[in-house]
């Protein structure tokens, strides 16, 4: 269980590192996808079925549609890929910022943190994912239409940031 936690976050960092490194929104879109599957992965591990699997689908479905359209409107004739100059020192400087924070953090905290919910209460009617996702709605009502009006108002600020001078699709009429 502790290699596939450390394959699902050293996914999950490379994911973030190639995010992070890439100027085109083409490439980028890719670590976005990797850091996605490896964070809801990672979730898996830890015992939230249920939770990864809402946070995947509404990932996917929500915030790449978003990008997609984003993308579409800045679009680029040459972007720069991932085999370029400034990526790979991009790459390069993030990396070793990684690895900087891993081996100043590091120590004997990875093998006794990664205990499973599943394992705590093993006999358990119901799981600690599905009690977290009924309290969420229950008492967290106010938090989840919060966050529904501040993807609302992200989604606003990003098409106008992309529509800049050229007034987005209407600049060939």
């Amino acid at each position: 269980m502790t290699y596939i936690m450390y394959v699902l976050l050293l996914g999950l960092v490379l994911g973030l590192v190639g995010v992070a490194s890439n100027p085109s929104p083409y490439y980028a879109a890719l670590g976005l996808v990797m850091v996605a599957g490896a964070g809801c992965g990672v979730l898996v591990v830890c015992g939230g079925g249920f939770l990864s699997l809402v946070l995947f689908l509404i990932y996917l479905g929500g915030m790449l549609v978003v990008f997609a359209y984003s993308a579409a409107l800045a679009a680029e004739p040459y972007p720069e890929a991932w085999g370029g100059e400034a990526v790979f020192e991009s790459v390069v400087v993030y990396g070793m910022l990684v690895l900087g924070a891993f081996l100043w953090a590091g120590g004997d905290w990875y093998e006794g943190s990664w205990v499973p919910v599943y394992e705590l209460k093993a006999f358990s009617v119901v799981p600690g994912d599905l009690g977290g996702v009924a309290l969420m709605f229950s008492f967290g009502g106010v938090m989840l239409n919060l966050g529904a009006w501040v993807l609302l108002l992200t989604l606003f600020v990003v098409l106008e940031l992309i529509r800049g001078l050229s007034r987005g699709t209407l600049c060939a009429v």
